[in-house]
């Protein structure tokens, strides 16, 4: 089987029929021919002036408590390099996204995993630890359609964590990529937006929104912090890249950016629901939640299913996928992440026909 006919649910990435190569496009010559000095030049750590402002605007906040930076992780990383030392508590998720953990890892910290339920982080659980003696510098939470489990974290347990985090001094990092990219339900307000003890670092990207070429992600936080994540970054980049950032700003100041925030949102609604309607007819004793938004679905399959022998059967098959205990310090042996961000509509059935074969081959 050619590369070209594998179906891959592995990646957490828009398909290029959904992304506005037109509008960049666009937007790259209007950077060029308003700013040539600054899209051309070094620019400063803190990231491209007016996109800062713009993301400023967007959050309510000075735009002091702004950096922006080449892609979300470097952001994450810059936030660990600052606050996470050897053997450093810091509070995750179960599962949480692979790259997290991998970063933390690297950096020795010393990782206690939290359940999540249907409706986000299992806050109780977290609250029992606290009380017993659990003192996090840092808790990572993804609260819009989790990467890899799809699920929202509530309004009600936002204000909880909130209140955890002000009673037990640690800081909430509000990792939160998937924002824009709700299809049903409600907006809920960010813990940002309700921070007023200076607790939250939040980060978002425009990879999911535009695309991950361009690499442009961000953080906000209290002013002190992001000045002395600037020093870092100085240090690392001199500056991140001007003309991605500058092509952003332009891609939303034309209004091009919510357009392709409404394009992305209507695919993947449609891949969603596809996906959750082929699992139930080919997979009917997989359990799963079908998310209200982003990129990602987990799916449990049952303990008759090893996934360390299932994803070799599924390349057979000509499928790809991601195996759970990516995602976990222990555990996940029956699980899977399926990106169906990547995935056109027609084509999402036969892939979860190919993963079913692959399955019945396994068990």
């Amino acid at each position: 089987m050619s590369a070209a006919d594998v179906i891959s649910f592995s990646r957490g990435a828009p398909s290029l029929d959904i992304v506005d190569i037109e509008g960049l496009k666009a937007a790259a010559v209007a950077a060029f021919d308003s700013d040539p000095a600054r899209v051309a030049g070094y620019g400063t750590s803190v990231g491209y002036p007016p996109l800062r402002e713009w993301i400023a605007d967007k959050h309510g906040v000075d735009v002091n408590q702004v950096l922006v930076t080449n892609g979300s992780m470097q952001a994450d990383a810059f936030l660990f390099d600052a606050l996470v030392e050897p053997d450093t508590p810091v509070v995750v998720e179960r599962p949480t996204y692979d790259r997290t953990l991998l970063g933390l890892r690297n950096r020795r910290g010393d990782l206690h995993p939290i359940g999540l339920e249907q409706d986000g982080l299992d806050v109780d659980e977290l609250a029992e630890r606290l009380t017993a003696g659990l003192r996090p510098a840092l808790a990572h939470i993804i609260p819009n359609f989790q990467n890899p489990a799809g699920v929202t974290l509530s309004a009600e347990k936002r204000v909880r964590l909130l209140e955890l985090a002000g009673q037990y001094g640690f800081t909430v990092f509000e990792d939160d990529p998937y924002l824009d990219i709700r299809f049903r339900g409600e907006d809920l307000p960010t813990m940002l937006s309700q921070d007023t003890t200076g607790s939250v670092v939040f980060a978002s990207s425009f990879s999911k929104t535009v695309c991950p070429g361009l690499r442009t992600g961000y953080l906000v936080g209290p002013t002190a912090l992001i000045s002395k994540i600037a020093a870092m970054a100085t240090n690392t980049y001199i500056a991140p890249n001007m003309l991605a950032q500058a092509t952003i700003h332009q891609f939303a100041i034309s209004g091009a950016l919510d357009a392709s925030i409404r394009t992305v949102r209507k695919a993947l609604a449609e891949r969603a629901d596809t996906l959750a309607a082929s699992l139930r007819t080919h997979l009917p004793q997989a359990e799963f939640t079908v998310p209200d938004g982003g990129y990602f679905l987990w799916v449990d399959l049952g303990s008759d299913v090893d996934v360390h022998r299932l994803l070799p059967a599924a390349e057979q098959h000509g499928v790809q996928v991601v195996k759970g205990t990516d995602f976990v310090l222990e555990g996940g042996e029956h699980s899977l992440r399926l990106a169906y961000s990547a995935v056109p509509a027609d084509r999402v059935d036969e892939g979860v026909r190919r993963l079913a074969a692959a399955v019945a081959d396994c068990r």
